[in-house]
């Protein structure tokens, strides 16, 4: 289902504080860097709108949350709600989360990882394009603390299937998929993401799992 419109931010609206260029990030991202203490941090690949963001972080504030958005505009929106909802603990990265996977997230320095509705790359040869592909699972299990969670849903069953057998082949650390339950929605925006709310709303079936990371000492 392609994205709806998006509605701009109010030019008067102050985005500083929870939104940040890729280009801007510190060298080594950390809850510290980022937000001046330690809580655990969370990590969201592809914001998207930012319904999750917004949601998790004000029912968490225990936790820090980072959301990653390639497409600048999304980023930008979602960096809007949480300036409107003065969120003091979530911010948006406008950029690709590949190499902060990569190169800017220290080894098991993740409280979880959280993918939801990813963009399915239909056509095979597109698959390389894919957020979860054989790089970006082993670079985020390696950030990942022990314990640490990876959710994953989406409504396409073949990224769910392929995505499932990928992870059991190259990061088996990670342990079996846990399957997660649909829980009925308290009000309109009581979802995930905008795609779950769609996706559930049309009665499109939606595969969702998480992973708990394994202590590799025990």
């Amino acid at each position: 289902m392609p994205r709806s419109s998006l509605r701009r931010p109010g030019q008067d609206l102050d985005l500083s504080k929870h939104l940040i260029q890729a280009d801007d990030l510190p060298e080594t991202i950390s809850s510290e860097n980022l937000f001046g203490d330690h809580r655990p941090l969370e990590l969201e690949i592809g914001s998207g709108k930012g319904l999750f963001m917004m949601n998790a972080a004000s029912t968490n504030p225990e936790h820090v949350f980072l959301g990653v958005e390639i497409i600048g505009k999304y980023a930008k929106h979602a960096a809007a709600k949480l300036a409107s909802s003065q969120c003091s603990n979530a911010k948006m990265v406008s950029g690709n989360a590949e190499p902060l996977l990569s190169k800017a997230i220290s080894a098991a320095s993740l409280e979880a990882v959280h993918v939801y509705f990813p963009d399915p790359w239909w056509k095979k040869r597109h698959r390389k394009r894919r957020v979860l592909n054989e790089s970006s699972i082993r670079n985020l299990t390696r950030c990942l603390r022990p314990g640490g969670r990876f959710h994953f849903w989406t409504d396409v069953l073949d990224y769910f299937e392929n995505t499932v057998e990928l992870i059991a082949e190259i990061a088996p650390i990670l342990g079996i998929p846990i399957p997660e339950d649909e829980i009925a929605a308290a009000h309109d925006l009581d979802y995930r993401t905008h795609f779950e709310r769609r996706s559930r709303q049309n009665q499109i079936p939606v595969y969702r799992v998480r992973y708990i990371k394994r202590d590799e000492h025990q």
